[in-house]
């Protein structure tokens, strides 16, 4: 097995229309399938209160918090996200995540290879 280095560049990010956002997204993917059997990482940038529908995924999910000001709530709590917050959701909890009204915020998602459902 050989390393792999992956060089990603903010600039690369692209609009996402995927049905799970709500507002104005954008991702970078760096690690899907082709490079790892396990892991998935890619970046997420929620532009002015942009979000994501409540959701669950199969395998747990990690948030790393790059810049600016966000949210992710559960059924039962909800927590404020600025840059260096890590967040571990944990499988099949039903969750939302995204930026705080007017604001932007991004943030590296690490997921194992799995199913993500909208749950509205």
């Amino acid at each position: 097995m050989i390393v792999r280095v992956i060089k990603v560049d903010p600039r690369d990010r692209t609009r996402s229309v995927a049905e799970i956002f709500s507002g104005h997204v954008e991702t970078l993917p760096a690690i899907g399938s082709e490079h790892s059997k396990d892991l998935r990482l890619s970046e997420v940038f929620f532009k002015d209160g942009a979000r994501n529908r409540w959701h669950v995924h199969s395998t747990d999910q990690i948030l790393l918090v790059t810049e600016g000001e966000g949210i992710v709530a559960g059924e039962r709590e909800q927590h404020d996200l600025t840059p260096g917050v890590v967040v571990l959701v944990p499988a099949n909890t039903k969750h939302w995540h995204g930026a705080k009204p007017g604001k932007d915020m991004a943030h590296w998602s690490i997921l194992g290879p799995g199913e993500t459902r909208i749950v509205d």
